[in-house]
């Protein structure tokens, strides 16, 4: 029940994300989802995209420093305070979230969730147990063998 992301760590340099993004694209790897965080020494780019431990291979190839991460996804209703009731829910079953980035579905009626946190299957059976959907990797990406 979770997915696979990639952790991109990229330089504080002019042009890295772009670099890193025109070798997912030139390669054919469709991304899904894409946040940066950023500090004054470098950035990490979370990315949900097609066959991700290919990808991963492809970026470390061109100098980047990737790891594939477990993280959990969870499919909410898109309206005001569907996130919140996400993370009221963990709170009462004592899950801490590390970060998390959403994205809305086509359709424009639920959104996913991206959650990273210390035990996933806890959060798994916290979610599940209050009635949420998960998103199973095949649902976002096409998935590919580590």
């Amino acid at each position: 029940m979770l997915i696979e992301q990639l952790s991109v760590f990229l330089q504080n340099e002019k042009g890295r994300l772009a670099q890193m993004c025109t070798l997912l694209g030139d390669a054919g790897f469709d991304m899904h989802a894409l946040v940066v965080a950023d500090t004054s020494e470098y950035g990490v780019a979370r990315v949900i995209c097609d066959k991700p431990h290919s990808a991963r291979r492809v970026l470390e190839g061109a100098g980047f420093a990737v790891s594939v991460t477990r993280v959990v996804a969870v499919e909410v209703p898109d309206r005001p305070g569907g996130l919140a009731e996400v993370l009221t829910r963990l709170g009462a079953c004592d899950i801490n979230v590390e970060y998390l980035y959403c994205f809305p579905r086509a359709s424009g009626e639920t959104a996913v969730d991206i959650l990273r946190v210390a035990d996933p299957d806890a959060a798994v059976a916290c979610m599940t147990a209050a009635g949420f959907a998960m998103v199973h990797a095949a649902q976002i990406y096409e998935p590919d063998p580590a």
